[in-house]
């Protein structure tokens, strides 16, 4: 694909060599032809000069690069290459109280909700995501939640948080533990389990 790219932008450059060739100052490299007869393009932000002859070479270079070990640092840009296998985690945080909001559970609103999480790396330590439940109903819940961190759509760690109980109306904040971070996350999910 970048071969084909650069092809065409030294085709389309050959053709305005011939409309700019006059402009040029002796010695100064652009789109045009080499002495040795190959179209060639010069880079004007990196200077390098590209030819169909490099750029096949770069090309090489750059499958032979694919071909050598990765580090894991690579492996977050693939996630194929993770081989990790789902943990199952129990915990138990304990959580911050937020406020209150109004009572509202009913037929169409549930009678707990959990805001999106948000997923950090906490450095040489694990990955680290925050819930925010809100009870919804007059009643005191004790919620169970599932939280999936994933890479590239797969499953490295499911964790069942059993949440401290909530009063009528209370909002709470609650840390949430993922695996190590030499472990690719990219994504968690949480979803009620009990109560819904």
């Amino acid at each position: 694909m970048i071969r084909a790219f650069i092809l065409a932008t030294l085709a389309s450059g050959a053709a305005m060599a011939s409309a700019t060739a006059f402009a040029q100052a002796p010695g100064t490299v652009g789109a045009g032809v080499s002495a040795n007869g190959l179209t060639q393009f010069k880079d004007e932000r990196t200077g390098k000069v590209w030819t169909p002859e490099n750029v096949s070479k770069d090309n090489q270079t750059l499958q032979q690069q694919a071909a050598t070990p990765q580090t894991p640092a690579d492996k977050a840009f693939d996630p194929n290459s993770q081989t990790v296998g789902t943990q199952v985690v129990v915990q138990r945080p304990r959580g911050s109280l937020m406020g209150t909001v109004p009572i509202t559970a009913g037929p169409t609103v549930p009678v707990m909700v959990i805001d999106s999480p948000w997923l950090q790396a906490v450095p040489q330590q694990n990955w680290l995501s925050v819930l925010y439940v809100t009870n919804n109903s007059a009643n005191v819940v004790e919620g169970v939640v599932g939280c999936t961190f994933t890479n590239g759509g797969r499953p490295v760690q499911d964790t069942r948080v059993v949440l401290q109980p909530s009063g009528p109306g209370e909002r709470w904040g609650f840390p949430v533990y993922g695996p190590p971070v030499t472990t690719f996350v990219d994504r968690v999910t949480c979803r009620p389990l009990s109560p819904g």
